[in-house]
Formats: C-alpha cells, sequence, structure tokens
C-alpha cells in the first residue's frame, strides 16, 4: 500500500518509520510549541495525507514521550475521507510547561484496516460467562 502525503509548509517533516518492523510512523511537530501544564494543545504537523478508503490513521503516544515527560495524545482517529492538516491532540499531565521544538517527534500514527460491522438491534444480549462486570471486575485496581 502507498499513501500519498503531501507538505503543506516546506520545512514539515514527513513521517518516518524508525525501524523496518514498527507499527507506528513517527510524526513531527512543524513549529516550535509549548503545551502548559494540565493543558491540551493541538501540534500542527504540517502534513496531511490521503489515507485510503477502507483504513484509518490511528494517533498513539509515543512510548518515551509519554512515560518521560508525562504527555498523552487524544482524539486520535484520522478518516479515509479527510484530507486537512495532520494535528496531534497532546494532553500535559504534569505540573510544568513542555515544549516541542519544530521537527521534534511528537507521536506516532498506526495505519490500519476498518471494519464497518452491520449493527442489530436486539432485546436482550446474550449472556457471558463475564456479564456486565466491568472496571475492577479481574480483581486487578
Amino acid at each position: 500500500m502507498r499513501i500519498a502525503v503531501t507538505k503543506l509548509t516546506p520545512e514539515a517533516k514527513l513521517p518516518t518509520y524508525a525501524h523496518a518492523t514498527d507499527a507506528g510512523m513517527d510524526v513531527y511537530a512543524a513549529t516550535d510549541v509549548i503545551v502548559p501544564a494540565h493543558e491540551r494543545t493541538l501540534v500542527p504537523t504540517g502534513v496531511a495525507m490521503a489515507i485510503p478508503e477502507g483504513y484509518v490513521g490511528l494517533i498513539w503516544d509515543k512510548s518515551g514521550i509519554a512515560t518521560k515527560r508525562g504527555l498523552t495524545t487524544l482524539a486520535g482517529v484520522i478518516d479515509a475521507g479527510y484530507r486537512g492538516e495532520l494535528q496531534v491532540a497532546i494532553y500535559n499531565t504534569t505540573a510544568e510547561d513542555v515544549s516541542f521544538a519544530a521537527g521534534e517527534k511528537v507521536a506516532q500514527m498506526l495505519v490500519q484496516p476498518v471494519v464497518q460491522p452491520e449493527l442489530q438491534e436486539v432485546e436482550a444480549l446474550e449472556e457471558s460467562e463475564r456479564g456486565a462486570n466491568g472496571f475492577g471486575s479481574t480483581g486487578v485496581i
């Protein structure tokens, strides 16, 4: 599969795979950005792409950025029909402002097939071993 990608600004950096076996491609900040403490910010990447029909781009944290800098991604679904700038919504979980320099990795994107199952309304769901037991039901808190 090939995905058409275009730079919206000359200084933008195209997404890259760090290793041949990586699932996610790294995406980069197009400008210097500050993510204020306990706030969220959109980080522009300066690129747009044409994800093929039947696929979706999913934005995920870079593990090092999440664990070392306390940043996490939000709202990370890039639909096949979207042709605007790829922007990364970042939330700063820390009490300190965190900055990105232009050209610095901010997140990763996985491209995956989409399944759109037909929904069938029923009066009740089949029983299962787990049932409706949710958060904490495995004994792990």
